[in-house]
């Protein structure tokens, strides 16, 4: 999906655009309520405290100061726009417009990853791709998690063991599919054509598994601390830990310490609750902390920030591994033409091909869309509500188009029986000139996904902790750690800081440091 390219719009257009996409029931992307909108604001030389002034007295809020220039992001009620564009002191208004990645993947070209190849940009960002896993086999990474789809084709290969558990079932079973996402960017394999490849792709490095989720996602902190002195006995170097909880035990605590004191390093996510609250096990002192960024090397908002935050890893849309045919690619063709649309969560896994029909804000009930495919523009109404009305009337597949420029996701639940897609704002113009013509909505077995959250930036650090280890065998856990965090590359705030820790992690930085430093130098 391609946005347009930004333009600055006359005040009047922009405010008569806005106004009516209010109108319609439409809400810009980070606007707090319908009748709000976003825009930008850019005003005289000098001027700004008289613009602020009369953002506040619109009963509007500044959201963004924008650097070098003098304009500012603000969010106001629609109906103060109007008076806006006739401020003096205003120079234009426009729409803060949404800009989103276009791919998180790029294509092997041979080098170092076999051609068909799917690289994440997290493996690039950690500088796994400069850094060969040919030592990787002196190491062990310990994953506690919900278990590990043996069966995968991007994961059957690789050196694994793990743990049976009463309570959870097999390690080689993920019914949560959160361990083996996690797994897939530690490891996942360099295998020509299939999937995706993780930091260590070549089948050298070892696995345990400690399965200490079910499907429900949960555990005790009893059961955590068993699972890492699992890890211990199963000889692993590097525990690498998706997961946490708000308060601190004693008991983990102590186990970690006592993991620390044998030479293993422990690694845990901070959370994903985007304030400053510290989680256990990451909030250790014996435990390493990860912060996530995305594929801009921004910070994450969702994650947690405070001064227990040692080191980032990418955890915005990363791909990677999920149990065999247990997730769903969208699919969308209408009159021969192929789109790449978004994905509804909760959407069955089905195909529906039938003439592409006008389904407005899918609002109510119509009988005209019966034994159609619905194009459904975005507004107010929920996802969930505008596809159950399509199914309701008859409809067979729904297609939402966004209100906003680029493309989105959404969840229609799992009450809606007929395949739904999303779709861009250029791609809705597009499909409204192609009603009555064929469409084929679908949602067809996967198995890879994009996942978000600091539960993501976490294998990141703990596959790169190994890789870099694996150099250096004879290097504690406690300086592999240490050296991590002194090549980290540093972002935000100079030095370390809440959100980054001491940056992000670099897999060719810190192998340089220790070999011209030494250990934990």
């Amino acid at each position: 999906m391609i946005p347009t390219k930004p333009e600055i719009s006359p005040i009047a257009s922009a405010v008569k655009l806005l106004l009516a996409g209010v109108a319609i029931g439409a809400a810009t992307h980070a606007s707090a309520a319908a009748d709000t909108s976003r825009v930008i604001v850019a005003f005289k030389p000098g001027k700004a405290a008289i613009v602020r002034a009369a953002v506040a007295g619109a009963h509007g809020a500044v959201k963004h100061e924008i650097h070098g220039m003098e304009a500012m992001a603000i969010e106001v009620p629609t109906q103060a726009l109007n008076g806006l564009q006739h401020n003096p002191n205003i120079e234009y208004v426009e729409e803060d417009l949404v800009r989103k990645t276009f791919a998180l993947t790029s294509a092997s070209t041979g080098t170092p990853y076999a051609s068909g190849q799917l690289v994440p940009y997290g493996i690039k960002l950690v500088q796994a791709d400069l850094l060969s896993d040919a030592s990787a086999a002196n190491r062990k990474v310990c994953i506690i998690d919900s278990g590990y789809d043996r069966a995968h084709e991007d994961l059957s290969a690789n050196s694994v063991t793990g743990e049976y558990d009463a309570g959870t079932g097999n390690w080689y079973t993920d019914e949560n599919h959160h361990g083996t996402h996690v797994a897939g960017t530690i490891a996942a394999i360099n295998n020509s054509g299939t999937g995706v490849v993780g930091v260590n792709p070549n089948r050298l490095l070892k696995l345990h598994i400690v399965k200490v989720f079910g499907a429900a996602g949960w555990a005790y902190s009893s059961s955590l601390a068993t699972a890492a002195n699992k890890c211990a006995s199963a000889g692993a170097n590097v525990i690498s830990m998706s997961l946490g909880g708000g308060r601190a035990s004693i008991t983990e605590q102590r186990a970690f310490d006592a993991l620390a004191a044998k030479g293993i390093l422990s690694i845990a996510a901070a959370g994903n609750d985007g304030n400053t609250a510290i989680s256990y096990p990451a909030g250790y002192a014996s435990v390493m902390m990860v912060g996530a960024l995305d594929q801009n090397k921004a910070w994450a908002s969702f994650s947690q920030y405070n001064s227990k935050v040692e080191i980032a890893g990418p955890g915005v849309g990363v791909l990677s591994t999920v149990p065999m045919n247990s997730g769903s690619t969208p699919a969308l063709t209408v009159g021969g033409i192929v789109y790449a649309p978004g994905a509804m969560d909760g959407s069955p896994r089905k195909t529906a091909t039938a003439p592409l029909a006008d389904f407005g804000l899918g609002a109510k009930v119509n009988a005209a869309v019966s034994g159609k495919v619905c194009l459904i523009a975005r507004g107010t109404i929920d996802f969930a509500t505008k596809v159950a009305n399509c199914q309701n009337s008859g409809g067979v597949g729904a297609v939402v188009y966004n209100n906003v420029a680029g493309g989105f996701s959404g969840t229609v639940g799992t009450a809606t029986l007929i395949p739904s897609v999303s779709a861009s704002s250029t791609e809705g113009a597009q499909l409204k000139t192609q009603l009555g013509q064929s469409a084929t909505v679908a949602l067809k077995p996967a198995s890879y996904a994009y996942f978000d959250g600091t539960s993501m930036a976490t294998p990141h650090v703990a596959a790169v902790a190994a890789l870099v280890w694996s150099y250096f065998p004879t290097c504690s856990g406690t300086q592999i750690r240490s050296s991590l965090g002194k090549s980290a590359l540093d972002l935000g705030t100079v030095g370390r800081d809440a959100r980054y820790g001491f940056g992000l992690v670099q897999a060719k930085a810190a192998y340089e440091r220790v070999k011209l430093k030494g250990c934990g130098n």
